[in-house]
């Protein structure tokens, strides 16, 4: 049962039933099933969900949600204006909803970090909450992302991404649903990553990455279609050999952009070609095809 407890931080002994309070004025809505270590730091206006697990020395700042059976490892830190959802597993030395790397930033105002549900973030990684005020960064589900890397403020990532160690994304990129970011991999601000795309290590992502290609090379470029990835997403065979067409009209033909996209349109329309060609309408800093 949720309730308002009148305690600043609550010590829990894992191996016994019993638990050991500081009272104070304060009011603290933990979850009694939560799990806070002896050595953690949880503000008055942390709220903290059933099951939840806070590990040793982390510390929860004020105005933090914790959403039920997420996992707090040691030393992480959660800063204020931090929402996580349930089942999330943030490792050890992660911070999360740092003042945005933003010299134009003066942190008199409130703004946001926003995490969905069932996200890994590995240890030694940063994500930073919104510039301007009451605006947010917001990571969706099941994303998994890996150690040593950045994730900028207001970005917006969707779900079951694999951003993997030591990506940087710069301020207000956008990643679609299942994208693929290997080792090293930089991405500008204000670039956009499609869906299923697939980005190789350490490859420089200065514009808008089309959905469902391999890109590699510092000077980025489509190599391929990603048909690991499209085959893992349950993408039909048919859907494939579209697509696969598509890149060929787009990145290996002598067709200016207009007149591939309108081939697409006339002779392989389908659900996913359809995002493809909408995706690139959209593209405001231009797409990397060749």
């Amino acid at each position: 049962m949720r309730g308002p407890l009148r305690c600043i931080q609550i010590f829990f002994d894992r191996n016994r039933s019993n638990r050991r309070a500081r009272l104070s004025y304060e009011s603290v809505p933990i979850h009694t099933s939560a799990r806070i270590a002896e050595t953690a730091r949880v503000a008055a206006g942390a709220d903290i969900g059933p099951d939840a697990e806070i590990g040793d020395f982390a510390i929860i700042e004020d105005d933090v949600s914790i959403g039920a059976r997420t996992r707090i490892e040691p030393h992480v830190i959660v800063k204020r204006w931090t929402t996580l959802g349930t089942d999330n597993q943030i490792s050890a030395g992660a911070v999360l909803g740092t003042a945005p790397l933003d010299k134009n930033f003066t942190g008199e105002h409130r703004s946001y970090l926003k995490i969905g549900n069932g996200n890994h973030i590995r240890e030694h990684f940063t994500i930073s909450r919104g510039t301007e005020p009451e605006s947010a960064t917001e990571i969706g589900d099941e994303n998994f992302i890996m150690t040593s890397g950045h994730i900028a403020h207001n970005c917006k990532i969707g779900s079951r991404t694999v951003i993997c160690s030591c990506v940087l994304l710069g301020g207000y990129v956008e990643i679609e649903d299942e994208a693929y970011l290997s080792g090293g991999v930089l991405v500008h601000q204000f670039s956009k990553i499609g869906r299923l795309a697939l980005i190789s290590g350490n490859t420089r992502a200065n514009k808008d990455t089309a959905p469902y290609f391999i890109y590699s090379g510092f000077k980025i470029g489509a190599r391929g279609i990603n048909l690991v990835g499209l085959q893992r997403a349950g993408i039909s065979d048919e859907e494939i050999g579209k697509l696969k067409k598509a890149f060929r009209l787009l990145c290996r033909s002598n067709l200016v952009l207009d007149d591939a996209i309108q081939r697409i349109e006339d002779e392989i329309p389908s659900e996913h070609t359809r995002h493809l060609i909408d995706f690139i309408r959209k593209s405001e800093r231009g797409i990397c095809l060749r």
